[in-house]
């Protein structure tokens, strides 16, 4: 399978916005005050044809860093989004995003159908 080359990871810089009290905005967007910019990159993206074991070992230690983030829900929320394909972004792998996206599109689904259901009863009852 071929591999999206690692997007550039933001360099270093102190962190600023929720880590720093500072609200995100245009002017400080909330990867600024992302742990991982501290981190090296290959710690969040799969070199080509890497082991399991070693890919495993991997996302665990940047689903480490993750959880130390003060924007770890901003960044998946960007991730899921997106979606970003490839990394580890707000926690979560690519396959983990995936399951979320499936489930948020079946409840989203459930809701739509609910609310339908809803409204044919209303018309009925109205009418």
């Amino acid at each position: 399978m071929l591999e999206r080359p690692p997007a550039p990871r933001p360099q270093a810089q102190p962190p600023v916005g929720p880590a720093s009290g500072s609200p995100a905005g245009e002017d400080n967007p909330w990867h600024t005050g992302a742990a991982c910019r501290r981190d090296e990159v290959g710690l969040f993206f799969a070199p080509s044809k890497e082991p399991t074991a070693a890919r495993l070992s991997r996302e665990e230690q940047a689903k480490r860093v993750c959880a130390r983030c003060p924007v770890l829900l901003e960044c998946r929320e960007h991730a899921l989004a997106q979606p970003e394909p490839y990394g580890v972004w707000g926690g979560l792998t690519a396959a983990e995003r995936r399951v979320v996206l499936a489930r948020r599109r079946r409840r989203d689904a459930e809701l739509r159908e609910a609310a339908r259901v809803a409204a044919a009863g209303r018309r009925r009852i109205a009418g």
